[in-house]
């Protein structure tokens, strides 16, 4: 799978941007990525280090996401110091966020939690 085969066509951000926008994720997770875990199928809880820039970093992913992949609901919370990323989805959407788990968790060197 190459970076770009899990990205539904839903997605309306140009194809030349997806890349870039990719490795902005891929930053995040690799560098602040604690744990994570699926409260339910449709459901991703990202847990990241806890730090004001990491929290604005983390809104503004999540805002630009929403503007190009509509079908994902964002909700950033920072709880027991760490910055919380709940990432919801339909049913249609769920492989994307099954790769995206996948994703996140192998840059990060996680396993996935249930």
């Amino acid at each position: 799978m190459t970076d770009l085969d899990w990205v539904p066509q839903s997605c309306t951000l140009p194809t030349k941007e997806q890349p870039l926008r990719i490795a902005e994720w891929d930053g995040l997770l690799t560098e602040h990525l604690t744990a994570l875990s699926r409260p339910a199928p449709q459901r991703l809880r990202l847990e990241l280090s806890d730090s004001a820039a990491v929290e604005d970093q983390v809104r503004d992913l999540a805002e630009r996401e929403s503007g190009c992949c509509s079908f994902f609901t964002f909700e950033v919370t920072v709880v027991d110091g760490a910055v919380r990323l709940d990432i919801a989805v339909d049913a249609v959407h769920e492989p994307v966020l099954e790769a995206l788990a996948g994703r996140a968790a192998g840059l990060a060197g996680l396993g996935e939690q249930r």
